[in-house]
């Protein structure tokens, strides 16, 4: 409590305030009068709340430029840090940051940050921190590869700015691969952005904010973009850019020229003692695990990406990061229309490129056969994983309870799938399984990333096993629908081409009221 109060006195200190201008700042504390620190165990652990009813668009707190962790501010204070950077100009913004942090960190309490840098939790989650069993846990090809990835590259940095954390003499602790992963998840999960620094600024105060996904007015917006991929869109004409940057930052944070501060605004109506919280952005689970070190059991935002055929991925101009499944099962409009093209026969496709693009169904046949292949491949790709989801809530619960009372479920009790997990992780961790152990902090450590891998493939089977509940929903809808329910358009941009018996099968269907229902 005490280190607490002396960093909310030293934050004070440096101007940092949610008082509005029109009051008179505390002297002891930042915070209290529109904020104070909580713990909110099920929604993110500390993080701020009310300490009065706030309205959307409030001003909530202010952090000046002097405040900020910057690599500028860092290297104006320190002049062998800055002087030992200029000799290392291939070094990324970031990299240099991640340096001067463990610079900062290597001064102790002889640090003007040091009682900010006793708030740093003591490890984080991100994916570059997993190992190896926790990367295969991850159980999908694009997840594994995008932990491998995030794991070479910390490592590859590291070893870059290896010269300059020797040229300013930090303790050999510091020198490490974890102390670099530790720094580097440091300005990954907790920086924000800031216009002169790729980098960004690590915001004391500021970076107690925890999570929220931006709601469903702004999720997908991809698959909107694609949709109306020829269409102007007015609003956005209508309004000037200063508008619409205000709009945005009446409902999260940036920093202010005007003001040199960082501030954080209210983006909806609060009740005194409700947790505020801010978006960071529009990121799917995999991205929020990557970059902050957790996910969200309702992300509006994520994906799913199953395999396509090979020639799929040529037929339209889409990006492969368009070509996903919604939360809801739903196809994008990406995906459902490449989907949609692939199953019309390759000599006729010329004549339906612009239907495709205009998001209307083909054809009765051509729809069924669509929801067919989306659905097979939801099957393939969940048969073929190591667990099933229900097997993955099991898994959870055993670990949960291991944490619990440090004794794992007898092995020869579990779906072999589970044993063989289980068997493997004890082995990397060098664990005896019988019965009763006491984990190592290590151990403790790597339980937490195993779950979190283990939520997310959960969460990727749900939506797979909704997007096959919502073909078979479609399919289902469309064999039972009479003609009369739909008005059959046939375009012929050249009717010369075809017979009549292969025009009876290509046309797009304009659903009538009763089929827009569904």
């Amino acid at each position: 409590m005490e280190e607490a109060l002396n960093f909310l006195q030293w934050a004070a200190d440096l101007g940092i305030s949610d008082t509005p201008l029109t009051s008179t700042p505390q002297s002891d504390s930042c915070l209290g009068h529109s904020l104070f620190v909580s713990t909110f165990p099920d929604a993110g652990g500390r993080g701020l709340a009310t300490a009065r009813d706030i309205r959307k668009g409030e001003l909530i707190l202010k952090v000046p430029n002097g405040a900020l962790m910057t690599s500028q501010n860092l290297m104006i204070n320190d002049e062998v840090l800055s002087i030992s950077v200029k000799k290392h100009p291939y070094l990324s913004s970031t990299q240099i940051l991640v340096v001067a942090l463990l610079n900062e960190v290597n001064k102790g309490k002889s640090s003007p940050w040091w009682p900010y840098l006793k708030q740093f939790p003591r490890s984080y989650d991100t994916l570059a921190d997993f190992d190896k069993f926790e990367i295969q846990a991850l159980q999908i090809d694009d997840a594994i590869w995008a932990a491998q990835k995030a794991s070479l590259k910390a490592e590859a940095e590291w070893k870059e700015a290896s010269v300059l954390m020797h040229d300013l003499k930090l303790k050999p602790q510091l020198l490490t691969l974890k102390a670099w992963l530790w720094a580097s998840g440091s300005i990954s999960s907790r920086t924000m952005h800031i216009p002169w620094d790729e980098a960004g600024c690590l915001c004391p105060v500021g970076d107690f904010f925890n999570y929220a996904a931006p709601g469903d007015e702004t999720s997908n917006s991809e698959d909107q973009v694609a949709g109306k991929a020829f269409y102007l869109q007015e609003d956005s004409m209508l309004k000037s850019a200063t508008e619409l940057a205000t709009d945005h930052r009446l409902i999260d944070a940036g920093y202010e020229e005007d003001v040199s501060s960082y501030c954080f605004y209210a983006r909806r109506n609060y009740r005194k003692g409700e947790q505020v919280l801010v978006s960071y952005g529009t990121y799917t689970n995999l991205e929020l695990l990557q970059h902050y070190g957790f996910l969200l059991t309702d992300n509006p935002n994520d994906k799913a990406f199953i395999p396509l055929e090979s020639d799929m991925y040529s037929l339209c101009s889409w990006e492969n990061e368009l070509l996903y499944v919604q939360p809801d099962g739903k196809p994008s409009f990406a995906l459902l229309s490449t989907v949609r093209f692939w199953a019309v026969p390759q000599n006729k496709r010329r004549s339906f490129i612009h239907l495709v693009y205009s998001g209307n169904r083909l054809s009765a046949h051509n729809e069924v056969a669509a929801m067919r292949w989306l659905a097979k491949k939801c099957r393939t790709t969940l048969y073929i994983l190591p667990t099933t989801a229900e097997e993955d809530g099991k898994l959870l619960v055993i670990l949960d309870k291991f944490q619990d009372i440090h004794q794992f479920v007898e092995i020869k009790e579990m779906p072999p799938p589970l044993a063989s997990e289980l068997c493997a992780f004890m082995e990397s961790k060098d664990m005896l399984s019988e019965g009763i152990y006491v984990p190592s902090s290590v151990a403790r450590r790597s339980i937490e990333r195993w779950k979190l891998a283990i939520q997310w493939r959960l969460h990727y089977k749900k939506i797979l096993c909704n997007c096959i509940a919502h073909c078979t929903e479609i399919i289902n809808y469309i064999n039972s629908s009479k003609d009369s329910e739909y008005q059959e358009i046939f375009v012929k941009k050249n009717k010369k081409n075809y017979t009549e018996g292969e025009s009876s099968t290509y046309y797009y269907l304009k659903p009538t009221s009763s089929a827009n229902a569904t």
